[in-house]
């Protein structure tokens, strides 16, 4: 047996484990956006990624895991969003944290793989189950900690409930006019709400 027969019944060189996680990461986001939680397979996913199912399972485990890690690399930029929160006054968070968040939806880049996630959230409640568990844990425990408020943590979950609905009745829903409304207007009319939220009596 030749050394490169060795390597494809065995693990993939380590060079090669990175842009291949890349890819089947880039086909279940692809896959996920396209045809929902419920008809994503990791026959599908694999298939997309032009690489055996058993290498999506090697990497990632179950269809969920795949979901969940898929989440998580297209969630990234808002996970900074504590970060938003945390630069200056606690005066001004309304505008920031809002303007932070619509920033991410308005950007094509960010934006379909965080279409996937909610439409794959919103039809199924293991994939819902996965966004929930992201949300409260990676983002909206860490802006409760920035307030040191009391009820912070009821705090930041209304503020998210305010931007994420907007969002979904946006990006998702496309109801009229807040679809075509100008960013800024929409920024404008929810800071003051989600500065309530966060800081209000």
């Amino acid at each position: 047996m030749n050394e490169t027969t060795a390597r494809r019944r065995g693990r993939p060189p380590r060079t090669e484990s990175a842009d291949t996680r890349d890819r089947i990461l880039t086909a279940a986001r692809g896959e996920f956006s396209e045809r929902g939680y419920d008809k994503t397979s990791v026959r599908g996913i694999a298939k997309a990624a032009g690489v055996d199912s058993a290498l999506v399972h090697h990497y990632f485990g179950t269809k969920e895991q795949v979901f969940e890690a898929a989440v998580e690399v297209a969630f990234a930029p808002a996970l900074n969003a504590p970060n938003a929160v945390a630069e200056g006054s606690l005066d001004g968070v309304g505008e920031r944290l809002t303007r932070f968040i619509f920033g991410i939806w308005e950007n094509p880049t960010t934006r379909a793989p965080l279409l996937a996630i909610v439409r794959s959230a919103v039809n199924n409640e293991t994939a819902a189950a996965v966004f929930r568990r992201l949300i409260a844990a990676q983002l909206m425990r860490r802006i409760a900690a920035q307030l040191d408020l009391p009820d912070a943590e009821l705090r930041s979950e209304l503020a998210a409930a305010q931007l994420v609905g907007t969002a979904i009745m946006r990006y998702v829903i496309r109801l009229e006019p807040v679809a075509s409304a100008d960013p800024e207007e929409i920024i404008a009319r929810l800071a003051p709400v989600v500065q309530n939220h966060l800081t209000g009596a």
